[in-house]
């Protein structure tokens, strides 16, 4: 305000540039009041989707999931749409608030068809599973309560689970066999779970007595939804996992939201895959005489590229850790990259560091090696795990071999890049920065995904391994996969690819060892598009970073510039584009894109 009186003979044009801006933010604010309103509603519908978000007031709830509760939930989302354009006027936003606005209402609708296109609570055992063993392991490792509090609100879910059993038991029709497989060997994690991990998990509690109640009172419900998966579920379990080309095209636009099409993005994974193949042929050939000193490199063409990369990454292999050291390999390699981070002006990393390095609870094993569960957005000082699953105790000698030699000490480097440093971990950290509480909460998994991916490659460019051919192949190996599971996602749902012709993709083409082939066949089945995202999202950081840095000329700085695509949250990639050019001054209007 105190600029008004200098400006002098601008003051009328400053008064109206003034009501714009307050104008826009009143309109802002409406839009923030409306979504907050929704979602305290939501959350008393769902009250677990308040516990993974970090509002901590419905801990000692667990979600309703009858048929007739379900049947809530979308109405509430029906209502929430019908009111949104009513309750704010868009035009009015400003340019932040009118991407919140699309970020919300994209949400609405594509919950609805979801929704009407497919029902996981009829067709996916795994539905209720998240609503076992999960909804107590995360309030005994992330909530910040007292732990007195988080076990108080742990034997209070546990007493409501025989309800979410018993509305599997009556809701679950004719799922696919490969649904009810998984969700079987989850069970069995969350009998594990309740029987002994529970406790070490809770440790010196005053409430020990009472938590062991309530485990040994639900453990009876568990083995009888363990019997009913595996005796009555499994064998009329002949539903479709193949979504076919229609829906998975819609899904695409709609999950992915990334302003192209399924054809276009399919196409960009064809040409890709080539490309990556071709760098691996020519990184494998420089790595060839150090593995192989007295033998001749294979034949230069197509055979023989594939046999100098295949035979190069098995001896690459050969370098790993035990599986009883992989949390402490993990461990290791955090240290090395926060430092090189730093070091190499990356970016700033966050302070507190919040990430703990942790083994994956049986129950939450299934299809993937890692995950990584950052601090929510509504309690962001809670800590983040970097989960990390040892081979299962129930595996064979070559079983464990085959799988530490996928995730040997070089891959195990690029899978922490991606999971953590300056991955996922980091990217979510800037996340709960951002004031815009929509974008914490609806934040985009191809923006997630695509960072993640980006980085592998952006921290080995910018030096990190030292220009290390093994670390370098892995890298590229790493990538091929996501880029293979974008073609493995469409050929699977859109044409009728076979078991036996996806393993040949994944294992003979992609280079993947069996038993990773044989899981991400199986993860194919279970989830239809999510396995795109990877693909999809790095594609378009990738992209970005090409277009800004040419744009910038000697201009450009790495860090800078990676901050200001981590300082608007996980946007949809369409809206990217002009919020980072805007973070950067480039004077790029954040257009609607309605």
């Amino acid at each position: 305000m105190k600029i008004i009186p200098m400006l002098g003979w601008l003051l009328i044009p400053g008064l109206h540039l003034l009501a714009a801006t307050a104008g826009a933010q009143s309109e802002d604010i409406k839009l923030d009041a409306f979504f907050r309103e929704q979602l305290e509603a939501g959350f008393h519908l769902r009250p677990t989707s308040a516990t993974r978000l970090g509002d901590r007031r419905f801990d000692g709830q667990l979600d309703d999931v009858s048929p007739a509760a379900r049947a809530r939930w979308e109405q509430h989302t029906r209502d929430t749409l019908a009111a949104l354009p009513r309750r704010v006027d868009f035009p009015k936003l400003s340019p932040a608030g009118q991407v919140d606005y699309q970020i919300f209402e994209h949400s609405l609708r594509y919950s609805l068809w979801r929704t009407e296109n497919f029902d996981p609570y009829v067709t996916d055992p795994r539905s209720y599973n998240g609503l076992l063993g999960d909804a107590v392991f995360g309030l005994l490792t992330q909530s910040t309560q007292p732990l007195e509090t988080n076990v108080a609100n742990s034997i209070a879910r546990i007493r409501q689970m025989p309800k979410v059993v018993a509305a599997a038991k009556e809701s679950l029709r004719n799922p696919p066999r490969v649904y009810v497989e998984t969700a079987i060997q989850q069970n069995r994690g969350n009998l594990r779970f309740f029987e002994t991990q529970l406790f070490e998990l809770a440790g010196r509690t005053k409430q020990r007595a009472a938590l062991k109640a309530a485990a040994e009172e639900l453990l009876p419900a568990l083995r009888d939804y363990q019997a009913f998966l595996e005796n009555d579920l499994l064998p009329r379990a002949n539903g479709e996992w193949r979504i076919g080309r229609e829906k998975f095209y819609r899904k695409f636009e709609l999950e992915t939201d990334a302003g192209i099409t399924a054809e276009q993005n399919y196409a960009d994974a064809l040409a890709e895959f080539d490309r990556v193949r071709s760098e691996m042929y020519v990184v494998a050939r420089q790595a060839w005489s150090g593995y192989f000193p007295r033998e001749v490199l294979p034949p230069d063409d197509v055979e023989g590229r594939r046999q100098t990369i295949e035979r190069v990454m098995h001896r690459v292999a050969q370098d790993h850790g035990r599986p009883e050291n992989l949390v402490r390999d993990a461990r290791a390699d955090v240290a090395n990259l926060k430092r090189f981070i730093t070091r190499a002006g990356i970016l700033t990393l966050p302070e507190p560091d919040r990430c703990r390095i942790i083994e994956m609870p049986e129950f939450q094993r299934g299809n993937s090696i890692a995950y990584m569960a950052s601090p929510p957005p509504l309690d962001p000082s809670a800590t983040g795990h970097y989960a990390i699953s040892p081979p299962p105790k129930s595996w064979d000698a070559a079983k464990v071999k085959s799988y530490l030699e996928e995730y040997n000490r070089h891959m195990l480097q690029i899978l922490t890049i991606h999971e953590a440093y300056p991955g996922h971990y980091v990217q979510m950290e800037y996340a709960n920065r951002n004031p815009s509480l929509i974008r914490k909460v609806l934040g985009s998994g191809v923006y997630i995904e695509g960072w993640a991916v980006y980085t592998e490659q952006t921290l080995l460019d910018q030096g990190y391994g030292a220009g290390n051919l093994a670390l370098r192949l892995s890298q590229l190996k790493f990538y091929l996969r996501a880029v293979a599971n974008r073609i493995l996602d469409h050929r699977m749902h859109c044409e009728n690819m076979t078991d036996e012709e996806a393993m040949n993709l994944l294992v003979n083409q992609s280079f993947q060892s069996e038993g990773e082939a044989r899981l991400k066949v199986i993860r194919s089945k279970q989830s239809s598009v999510q396995l795109s995202t990877y693909f999809t999202g790095r594609m378009a950081h990738y992209r970005l970073r090409q277009q800004i840095q040419r744009e910038l000329g000697d201009r450009f700085n790495l860090a800078r510039y990676h901050e200001a695509v981590l300082a608007p949250g996980a946007v949809p990639m369409k809206h990217l584009p002009a919020l980072v050019r805007a973070e950067l001054g480039l004077s790029v209007p954040v257009t609607p894109q309605r």
